[in-house]
């Protein structure tokens, strides 16, 4: 047998080495990177005058000029809750945008939508901390300023609406979830809440609608952002109406007719309006969704509303969620209880309507439940709740004190959760008991 020098093996072994080492390199290079973004809150980014607090998700791959969109929150929730309860920074994953979640700080959570401050291009309050949050986004991430887009649901939503109204040269488009018009929830006595506005019953002309957006912004003349609206037949907190009323204003502002250029059915419960064209650029797009409440943009509605900013790459038509469970015929009994939920890490808030089904009115109404082990109420709006030990009792407010024979009261709260999101087994409305449905 022929024997290796020294130096031979040496070189044998160093090309092993290489060897291994190259296909460790190719290894490296040709596997996926691991997904390192996160929810960052960002403090200093210019003026804020209600201390709004700014989150921040930045996927790990953006695009050269990444647009940016704006998801405001309801009232009682969080940036951070927002971002966990809906689809949106997924999508940003998908699709290379960055997405700012605002949080607001006043008591409620609820954001400034009726102040003439917040009303007014520049005139102070929350919006302006909100564009600081855009202008500080497109200086740090090289963000392009000809595609900011704003969404929001309930509270947000209103915001969206706000923000577009006030800020046409900051947003190109909005879509709002369960919303009212610019300027509906306007009051000048230091209170945040319009009744008239939420119950459905303020009703103006197309034209003093418009009036009201061109209104914030003295003598601006360019391009008004385009509008996507979405509002449930059977939302018992900011009600239906309001959703006719922001399409008179946005069609108004975009001087469209209100008669729908285009109708269709994208899923079984959504009726979609266009107005002013039929394809998915158009001005004003309305989204009608049949037998939901006052609920968070799920079952596609992100990313329908991202296809309506012309965000995604993919066809126009959402792809089809699980079905939503259809709502039972009213029963004998004396009434019936719809909940619905939206959950995150160790909280939900919750959508209560409650369905007159006798032949008689209700009057001073009380709602009795037991929430799951290890929820806790934390806030309500639209009723008095108590609770103690697990026990829950939801009580009328003044203007809510009757419900009709075949009508129907809604409320919601905010609670905490220790991993159990399970609901109620049970309601009683003044001691009798309801179906739930």
């Amino acid at each position: 047998m022929k024997a290796h020098t020294p130096g031979a093996v040496i070189a044998a072994v160093m090309l092993v080495i290489t060897g291994l080492l190259t296909a460790l390199v190719t290894v490296l290079v040709t596997a996926p990177p691991a997904s390192s973004a996160s929810l960052t809150e960002v403090t200093g980014f210019g003026t804020n005058p209600t201390n709004l607090r700014m989150h921040l998700y930045v996927p790990d791959r953006v695009a050269a000029r990444p647009a940016i969109v704006v998801a405001v929150h309801y009232c009682t929730g969080s940036g951070p809750a927002f971002h966990s309860g809906t689809e949106f920074a997924s999508l940003a994953d998908r699709y290379g945008f960055i997405v700012i979640y605002p949080s607001a700080t006043r008591s409620g959570s609820c954001f400034d939508v009726s102040s003439p401050q917040a009303l007014r291009h520049d005139g102070g309050s929350d919006p302006v901390g909100i564009v600081s949050m855009v202008r500080y986004v497109q200086q740090r991430h090289n963000a392009d300023p000809g595609q900011v887009y704003v969404t929001g649901a309930s509270s947000g939503a209103m915001m969206t609406n706000v923000l577009l109204g006030a800020y046409p040269d900051v947003f190109k488009a909005g879509a709002a979830f369960m919303g009212v018009p610019f300027a509906c929830f306007a009051t000048t006595d230091g209170s945040s809440w319009n009744s008239a506005c939420a119950n459905g019953t303020l009703v103006r002309t197309p034209q003093q609608w418009g009036d009201l957006v061109r209104g914030a912004y003295p003598g601006y003349s360019g391009a008004r952002p385009r509008m996507q609206l979405w509002h449930g037949t059977e939302d018992a907190t900011l009600r239906y109406p309001n959703f006719q009323e922001e399409i008179k204003q946005w069609t108004n502002v975009h001087g469209l007719s209100q008669t729908p250029a285009f109708t269709d059915r994208p899923q079984s419960n959504w009726t979609r309006t266009r107005y002013g064209g039929t394809g998915v650029n158009v001005a004003v797009e309305a989204i009608s969704v049949q037998g939901v409440g006052h609920s968070l943009p799920t079952g596609g509605m992100a990313l329908a509303a991202l296809q309506f900013f012309g965000l995604t790459d993919g066809p126009s038509t959402p792809p089809t969620p699980t079905p939503t469970p259809t709502v039972p015929p009213p029963s004998s009994g004396p009434c019936r209880v719809t909940y619905t939920m939206n959950s995150w890490n160790n909280g939900f808030t919750t959508a209560v309507t409650v369905t007159n089904t006798g032949t008689a009115a209700i009057t001073n109404w009380s709602l009795a439940f037991t929430l799951p082990g290890g929820q806790a109420v934390t806030s309500a709006w639209n009723a008095t709740v108590s609770s103690s030990g697990g026990q829950v009792t939801a009580r009328n407010l003044a203007y809510n004190a009757t419900i009709a024979a075949g009508a129907s009261a809604g409320f919601g709260f905010q609670a905490t959760h220790t991993g159990n999101t399970g609901k109620p087994a049970s309601f009683t409305l003044n001691g009798a008991a309801c179906t739930t449905g």
